[in-house]
């Protein structure tokens, strides 16, 4: 029998085929390889973007925190204003008043000069401290002081000053009674040394008579429009 030729041209053919295989698997791991690495850097993006917004949530919530905590300190803070501002202020003694005889007015009508300043009123308007002090004295006979002041309080106020209210009809507080400033102290009348009714009102340096300065340059000092 003859014998079977070999056919040369089907090796290079195999080779190539092999080859081409082979760089097709290359290749296939090639695009694997890619998609995985970016799927990973995908995952990894998404884990940045979510800690990102995490954390700006959380300064978000930082700061609104420090503002209502500031916001909370500046109440507190303009809450104590009022209320020292409050504490501090000084007032008329009388509403709806009229000035009649003034600090330093001479005549027949005082044994020296005038010691205060009137305010006209009707018998019976409310008296109100100026500021808030302590009553050192309040009754008849011009509180101590002499026939001539009627019904009268005098209150020390923690600047130094005192403050005294007389010609009352009705004293309505008490030695050793604390009040405020505005508070309701007396009503206007005309006892003692009156030639009508109105509230004699003093500033003095003492809780005496013969301390008096005058009330109402001393209120204009302190802001109040007499």
């Amino acid at each position: 029998m003859p014998k079977r030729a070999t056919n040369h041209s089907l090796v290079p053919s195999l080779r190539r085929t092999r080859a081409a295989v082979l760089a097709a698997g290359v290749g296939v791991t090639a695009v694997l390889g890619a998609g995985v690495a970016a799927a990973a850097d995908t995952k990894g993006a998404e884990r940045s973007v979510t800690a990102s917004s995490v954390g700006a949530q959380a300064a978000a919530q930082a700061k609104a925190a420090q503002h209502a905590k500031q916001a909370s300190a500046k109440k507190a803070a303009q809450a104590k204003q009022a209320a020292a501002k409050k504490a501090a202020a000084w007032q008329d003694p009388v509403e709806n008043y009229r000035l009649s005889a003034s600090f330093g007015l001479g005549g027949n009508m005082w044994s020296q000069k005038h010691s205060g300043q009137d305010f006209a009123v009707p018998i019976g308007t409310v008296v109100k401290s100026v500021h808030a002090g302590t009553v050192v004295k309040a009754g008849p006979n011009g509180a101590g002081d002499g026939p001539a002041y009627g019904n009268a309080v005098v209150i020390k106020h923690a600047n130094g000053t005192y403050s005294q209210y007389a010609h009352l009809s009705k004293v309505e507080v008490r030695p050793g009674q604390a009040v405020g400033t505005g508070q309701r102290i007396a009503l206007s009348g005309n006892t003692g040394n009156s030639s009508g009714p109105h509230l004699h009102f003093e500033i003095r340096t003492t809780p005496n008579y013969g301390s008096a300065v005058n009330p109402v340059n001393f209120l204009r000092e302190q802001g109040v429009r007499v």
